[in-house]
């Protein structure tokens, strides 16, 4: 049971929930779902970094579960794009180039703000005051100089706002792309650290409480140009 219990730290999935999933299911994920959750946010918050050879022995070992899961969680990833082969039972996070950075920022734009207006639409007090409290721990990790929480509380923060807007496929889909840009974010956050990466959420905050979906999403749009920007000079200088 220990090996569960590794990767039961990982367990809270910010992806958006199925509507037809049971009660049962979603309160007890199966083994093989909980080491997917544990190894995408390996690669989401940087534990992998972009071109970093592992193997799967070596995943089984950090993760403490079966060869099983982590092969099917590995075949999950690289489906989405968030893993790839190296041949000889090997696996890594893809290095992002500049075309693909492009496509990337091009998607996010698309989607993001499109689904934080949607949300916005349908805002409560009590969804604000949650993405306010998300929002103060991201400014505290921010401060202290906490990578790993500030790419904890961000994603948080844009997860809970996207679930909102009851989107699935939309959702679906910018939860995939977080997946692709996630790792090359954390090399940028190692390099200049957290308190060069100032986001938007207040001013998102702001129009949310104003109720403006339009301003909503042009915050979110900045957001996500802010940090790629940061992710594109990164690779420019490479």
């Amino acid at each position: 049971m220990a090996a569960r219990t590794k990767a039961q730290t990982h367990a809270q999935d910010f992806s958006t929930p199925m509507k037809d999933q049971s009660e049962a299911t979603k309160a007890n994920p199966p083994a093989h779902e909980l080491t997917y959750r544990a190894l995408r946010d390996m690669v989401l918050f940087g534990e992998l970094a972009p071109g970093q050879p592992v193997t799967i022995q070596g995943l089984v070992a950090s993760l403490g579960t079966g060869i099983t899961p982590v092969r099917e969680a590995i075949r999950r990833l690289t489906a989405e794009g968030a893993l790839e082969a190296k041949g000889n039972r090997r696996i890594a996070v893809p290095v992002l180039d500049l075309g693909q950075l492009d496509q990337l920022s091009f998607a996010r734009a698309q989607i993001e703000p499109h689904l934080a207006a949607l949300a916005t639409a349908q805002m409560t007090k009590g969804l604000i005051d949650q993405l306010t409290q998300i929002d103060t721990a991201l400014n505290s990790a921010i401060q202290q100089g906490d990578i790993r929480g500030y790419l904890e509380h961000n994603h948080t923060f844009h997860s809970v706002l996207y679930d909102a807007a009851d989107a699935q496929i939309l959702a679906g889909m910018a939860a995939g792309l977080w997946l692709r840009v996630g790792p090359s974010l954390r090399v940028v956050c190692g390099r200049i650290g957290t308190q060069n990466l100032p986001d938007m959420h207040d001013a998102a905050l702001h129009e949310m409480r104003a109720g403006n979906p339009a301003g909503v999403a042009a915050a979110i749009a900045a957001d996500i140009a802010q940090g790629h920007e940061h992710i594109r000079a990164d690779l420019s200088a490479q």
